[in-house]
């Protein structure tokens, strides 16, 4: 006896408080360009009840205004002074970013023009009279969309994601957020929960009319959809857990004897002075650190202190030891040698690199001053003595920074190994999910679905308290997935933590 339980039967009753109406709240405006900036254009945002009235009194004209057609206007102050000519665009409720009437300003992009506008705007505010226009608070206008409907909480974070993307991996790990591809997940398997709350409900309600070989059958039906279900939860945290790497950035250490090139060659990859290049050895006395894009991966590269065989000096030693605690916590290490030095690599040096050898850090040795090899036995001479020392597990990549020569091909070796370190090489795009989802995934839905195997693996069927108990634990996993979406009760408590990061004007 197995019910077909429609998908959105039992969905959180609250849905509708998430979704308030915002036509009592003030009518608030912000510039959403860039503050502070003098540009072409800047963007002035207005969105509320009184949006057409601010139209109006700007444009001093009374004209029915059309949705959705840019028009080229007047802006006037309340004196009757012009401010600016501009193009306007209106878009009217409900089909707007926040389903509020909404009023765009495209003005030039000067300071003194934007300032007038919005000084403008803010004069208008006129509570005796029921009107109340102010000055938007951060993340306000997408508050209001999310308030309003016209997106959940994942497609908030992923407004968010898309705007601080950096690289191109980033912008694509937010458009999985953006586009509504985690949240259509979620909702799945919500759906899956409530249908299988569902079954148990059937138990409840007609356990006494049904025989037990049947009760069994829909425990134990309702026990192997969750168990895949979990394992699907998991499969997507530990691709989640993968792809972060792309948020932070992928860190990368460069490692080698003072003078090895180690500045130049991280100036070479960025192709900007970051690191202070000297004749002098020992120059770099601590990490300096720089986040720069390769092939649309950002990557924090620290150059770090050169390790010498011996040295009494206190600040390089401390450096030294900064340089250590940089590798331990890198993912990727890139050991620079020059071939003219000898050893190739100090005692130092090498039990530093067996040692993070054991603990699995990925490595890649690049001989560098590839120019100042003399013939092609010169380089498997080194090549060899490299082989001898460290193994032969570790790609050996030649370069000149003086010639640039094997650089190109020393950032294609490195986008392969972050390809495979945030697995962005399938066919499905990279995700993100905030720390927010991931902090609910594990405390409420996979506790959840966890409790439940708990009460059916103690005797479920012959106690039907069990099976109430087990119900109440599924339908705690859903309330969690309500959570993460935006419909669910206590809403409030975790909008400011969505919305605390976003810029005014967004």
């Amino acid at each position: 006896m197995l019910l077909r339980v429609p998908p959105l039967l039992l969905k959180c009753q609250l849905r509708c408080q998430s979704q308030l109406a915002t036509s009592y709240l003030p009518t608030i405006y912000a510039l959403s360009t860039a503050p502070g900036t003098k540009s072409a254009i800047a963007v002035v945002r207005v969105s509320g009840t009184h949006s057409k009235y601010i139209y109006h009194r700007l444009n001093n004209s009374e004209k029915k205004l059309i949705p959705r057609r840019t028009l080229l206007r007047n802006l006037y102050a309340t004196d009757k002074n012009l401010l600016d000519k501009a193009l306007t665009l209106f878009f009217d409720s409900p089909k707007s970013y926040t389903g509020e009437d909404l009023l765009e300003l495209h003005l030039h992009g000067g300071k003194a023009v934007t300032s007038s506008v919005l000084n403008a705007i803010g004069s208008l505010n006129d509570r005796n009279s029921g009107i109340e226009i102010r000055y938007a608070l951060p993340g306000e206008f997408t508050q209001r969309a999310f308030q309003n409907g016209k997106i959940d909480l994942t497609e908030v974070e992923g407004i968010r994601e898309l705007i601080d993307a950096e690289t191109e991996t980033q912008r694509q790990c937010a458009l999985s957020s953006f586009n509504g591809m985690n949240k259509n997940l979620f909702m799945f398997w919500r759906d899956k929960i409530i249908n299988n709350i569902a079954q148990l409900t059937a138990i409840i309600d007609f356990g006494e009319d049904t025989e037990i070989e049947d009760t069994n059958n829909i425990l134990q039906l309702v026990k192997e959809n969750m168990v895949q279900l979990k394992e699907e939860i998991n499969q997507f945290i530990q691709k989640v857990e993968k792809t972060s790497i792309l948020q932070s950035g992928i860190k990368v250490v460069l490692l080698g004897p003072p003078n090895a090139g180690k500045s130049s060659l991280i100036n070479s990859i960025s192709s900007d002075d970051v690191s202070i290049i000297s004749q002098t050895p020992g120059t770099t006395r601590d990490a300096v650190e720089t986040s720069i894009d390769v092939n649309g991966y950002k990557v924090t590269i620290s150059d770090t202190a050169g390790i010498r065989s011996h040295s009494s000096d206190e600040i390089e030693l401390l450096g030294i030891e900064r340089t250590i605690k940089k590798s331990e916590q890198c993912d990727l290490c890139l050991l620079i040698v020059d071939p003219s030095s000898k050893p190739l690599i100090n005692e130092n040096l090498t039990q530093m690199i067996q040692s993070m050898q054991t603990r699995g850090k990925e490595f890649i040795i690049i001989v560098n001053k590839q120019d100042l090899l003399t013939n092609e036995n010169h380089l498997k001479s080194v090549i060899g003595s490299l082989k001898e020392k460290l193994g032969d597990q570790f790609p050996i990549i030649t370069v000149s920074c003086k010639t640039q020569e094997g650089i190109e091909s020393l950032i294609k070796q490195l986008t392969k190994i972050f390809q495979r370190l945030s697995e962005t090489t399938d066919e499905s795009s990279p995700i993100i999910a905030s720390r927010r989802v991931k902090e609910i995934l594990h405390s409420d839905v996979l506790y959840g679905i966890n409790s439940f195997f708990v009460t059916t693996n103690t005797g479920v069927g012959d106690d039907a308290y069990d099976v109430v108990m087990a119900s109440e634990h599924l339908s705690h996993a859903a309330d969690g997935i309500g959570k993460i979406t935006g419909d669910a009760v206590g809403i409030e408590e975790i909008l400011g933590v969505v919305f605390a990061k976003f810029c005014v004007g967004k």
